[in-house]
């Protein structure tokens, strides 16, 4: 099943397509817009034009585990998503995957003014990484590993 990560943000929205097995990031892009509808409109046809069958949407939760207004803007976002597209929607914990994003452009030699042009894909790959790990596992019993239909 190819599954589709989306990191929504103010201004860019990361985005990851698994290839056809569900096993490795295959493709990613950035999203360039602040009107939300606009955003879920392009990422839909994203979805369509790379055969996507599910999505997942990064939800960014505190260290402690609480949800702030991000967090609610990010679950209307998925909502729209499923609207748009027709297609399961999950909701995966993103906590620490920017950070991590911005590690990984800087171990690969990046400067810090080329990771804002890098940084949104790269946190929806490590999203769709996690979440695909945890497919492969069988594994939805926590409430910490996501939420949603798929």
């Amino acid at each position: 099943m190819r599954v589709m990560a989306l990191d929504y943000g103010d201004v860019r929205t990361g985005v990851a397509v698994s290839d056809a097995g569900g096993m490795l990031v295959g493709y990613t892009a950035v999203l360039q817009g602040r009107d939300r509808d606009q955003v879920a409109e392009q990422a839909a046809r994203v979805a369509r034009e790379r055969g996507v069958e599910a999505i997942v949407v990064g939800l960014p939760r505190n260290m402690d585990g609480t949800e702030g207004a991000r967090a609610q803007l990010c679950r209307e976002f998925a909502g729209l998503m499923e609207e748009n597209t027709g297609l399961p929607v999950a909701l995966w914990d993103e906590r620490r995957t920017t950070v991590e994003a911005h590690q990984i452009l800087h171990a690969t030699g990046k400067r810090m003014k080329q990771h804002k042009r890098n940084v949104d894909a790269v946190a929806a790959s490590l999203i769709l990484e996690g979440y695909l790990a945890r497919i492969r596992q069988g594994d939805f019993r926590d409430g910490q590993a996501g939420e949603g239909r798929i």
